[in-house]
């Protein structure tokens, strides 16, 4: 599979795992981006379609993590707090959920993205985020606690 290939296929996934590590356009653009400069760049060698994703997701993951962990990210406060914004056409009949979602912190709000969101299997989560399957049947039993009890207060 060629490297355009590789982008249109998995463009959309690792935008949409930045976005909800980052919650900003603009971070997940940019932790996008850097994930498939990292893919030109990588000498490893892969066993299929299905290992060039986790790959891509670990990456972008890593990626977030970092752009957090940053000095400018932990001092510098955001002038403009850009928010999720639906595609047009897109149904808005789950925004609550998604920003209860988008609430959550970030270790819960990855795996249950990953699970609800983009259908991987509580080992494939596992494996990509470098935890064991209890650890992230964990963290979904905790997100969807917290998620209940926001839902229920609004």
């Amino acid at each position: 599979m060629d490297y355009e290939e590789i982008v249109d296929r998995n463009l959309d996934i690792i935008y949409r795992v930045a976005f909800s590590y980052c919650k900003h356009p603009q971070d997940a653009e940019d932790v996008t981006q850097n994930t498939f400069a990292k893919l030109l760049q990588t000498k490893e060698v892969f066993r299929d379609e299905e290992h060039i994703r986790k790959w891509l997701i670990r990456v972008a993951i890593n990626d977030c993590k970092n752009l957090w962990k940053s000095f400018q990210r932990r001092n510098v406060t955001s002038l403009e707090d850009l928010g999720y914004e639906p595609a047009a056409g897109e149904d808005t009949g789950n925004r609550e959920l998604l920003e209860a979602v988008m609430a959550l912190p970030p270790k819960y709000r990855i795996v249950i993205h990953l699970y609800y969101y983009e259908g991987f299997q509580v080992k494939e989560i596992g494996e990509m985020l470098h935890i064991s399957e209890s650890n992230v049947q964990n963290r979904l039993m905790r997100g969807r606690q917290k998620l209940k009890e926001w839902l229920k207060e609004a």
